[in-house]
């Protein structure tokens, strides 16, 4: 039973931009040490981060194919988000998978995620590919918990298209 409405944003002026940062507010603080180390006031620092992930929405992000944003919308509020895009036929590539830290472990992620997955079937997709921190255990069982499987040791990022030994690749397959 849906908990919350999806929203599939398609480009960058349907987004709210400062509902997605609200989710994205924890990542965001820790990107600053390896983005803005060299700032010490964190709220400047943390300003500069969401300015870059914006500007790499805005600038990059959109402009791949079939690029989505999908939010899960509870009332008013934002809660969890991911984006995908198509990276070959019948192939596409989710990542950003992140859920505000209070309405975490509340099947959120689970639900937008198997959302997607639904939404991507009737568009006749045939493969979803994932990249997810090994050190994540929170996010790999959501994967799981939505059928994606490990395939690789190290994940390949198709939008920076290069591997990434941090983290494990997935994939689910419809």
């Amino acid at each position: 039973m849906l908990q919350g409405n999806v929203l599939q944003i398609t480009n960058y002026e349907m987004l709210d931009e400062r509902k997605l940062m609200d989710i994205y507010a924890e990542s965001n603080l820790l990107n600053t040490e390896w983005k803005c180390p060299e700032e010490l006031d964190k709220n400047l620092a943390v300003q500069n981060v969401e300015e870059g992930f914006l500007k790499f929405l805005r600038e990059d992000f959109f402009n791949q194919d079939e690029a989505t944003y999908w939010v899960l919308e509870k009332g008013e509020s934002w809660v969890c988000a991911l984006r995908t895009c198509k990276i070959e036929c019948g192939s596409y590539y989710l990542e950003a998978l992140e859920t505000i830290p209070e309405e975490r472990k509340k099947g959120y992620a689970v639900e937008l995620i198997k959302s997607v997955i639904a939404s991507l079937k009737q568009q006749g997709a045939l493969h979803l590919y994932d990249c997810v921190n090994k050190k994540n255990t929170a996010s790999l069982n959501t994967h799981k918990k939505c059928g994606f499987q490990i395939i690789a040791e190290d994940a390949y990022d198709y939008l920076s298209k290069t591997t990434n030994p941090r983290c494990y690749g997935l994939e689910y397959r419809f």
